[in-house]
């Protein structure tokens, strides 16, 4: 049996080799350059410590990211869960057009986010976008939707949420089937039904689902890139961008490899702490079946 687990081991190797490379490797030399002022390309690079790192108190424009970032993460991971939890409750009842509600629900993840992007900006853009076509009809003068940062940032939220929430509808419609009947039975005979039965039945049941979905979604969300590049590329005047795509802009616009390393590296603590607290806390609320 020892050498038969052994050989099993060996398995691993490719798995392993690849994380390395892919991922250990690159993560290390990124630790590496944010302690450098390095432009990106030039052979030498000039070490300054924690220079970087200190940077970021004072940057404006990181504080601003950094902000629109927590709007991403935490308010489409909102939307995504109680739109997701309100569609996996319709489509695990049975109706005729079931199957196509889940389809279209979960279509919009099929799609790429740097396409979904680019396609949601022909809803917003000035000339002949859908908006202004339609308020035209109304008389309304046409409006630059995209030139007002708060709208920008508003906009990417909801469309973060739009495409996403489906994987929120399959995570808890999975919870839901597994819920056994006899517990709603059993509240039944109780007087629990209705809202009752979904307070103090589903909801407790589904918490392992709410904590995978609230989590999966709140990473994605914290580290949105390609809705912000499609859609505004982080416009007007920097106020749309998250901390992802200011990253790309301080590494190939602006030539500050060492400091887009050393935010890099910050935003990455932050979502693993954020992923780390929120597990213990719904770890807490599980209830065993």
């Amino acid at each position: 049996m020892a050498k038969r687990n052994r050989r099993m081991n060996l398995f691993y190797i490719p798995a392993v080799l690849l994380l390395l490379t892919f991922v250990a490797y690159p993560f290390a030399q990124s630790i590496k350059i944010s302690f450098f002022r390095w432009n990106g390309y030039s052979p030498t690079m000039k070490y300054v410590g924690i220079e970087n790192y200190a940077k970021m108190v004072s940057d404006k424009r990181f504080w601003m990211a950094f902000r629109n970032t927590i709007i991403y993460g935490f308010g489409s991971t909102l939307i995504q869960n109680i739109l997701g939890l309100s569609f996996a409750l319709l489509v695990n009842s049975r109706f005729k057009g079931n199957n196509v509600v889940r389809t279209v629900v979960y279509m919009p993840i099929m799609i790429s986010a740097l396409i979904m992007g680019f396609i949601m900006s022909f809803f917003f853009t000035f000339d002949n976008g859908v908006l202004n076509d339609i308020i035209s009809i109304f008389g309304v003068e046409p409006h630059d939707w995209l030139a007002s940062g708060t709208f920008g940032v508003i906009a990417i939220t909801l469309i973060n949420s739009f495409q996403y929430m489906g994987n929120c509808m399959i995570i808890y419609l999975a919870g839901l089937q597994g819920i056994p009947q006899m517990y709603y039975e059993a509240g039944a005979i109780d007087g629990v039904d209705g809202f009752g039965a979904f307070r103090y039945i589903t909801l407790p049941l589904l918490m392992p689902s709410i904590q995978s979905a609230v989590i999966i979604n709140l990473i994605g969300g914290l580290k949105l890139y390609e809705g912000v590049i499609a859609l505004t590329n982080g416009g007007p005047v920097f106020r749309t961008h998250s901390v992802m795509s200011y990253v790309t802009n301080l590494y190939f616009d602006q030539e500050k490899a060492g400091y887009s390393a050393a935010v890099g590296i910050a935003i990455f603590f932050f979502i693993l702490l954020v992923s780390t607290v929120g597990n213990k806390i719904f770890a807490k609320k599980e209830v065993e079946m």
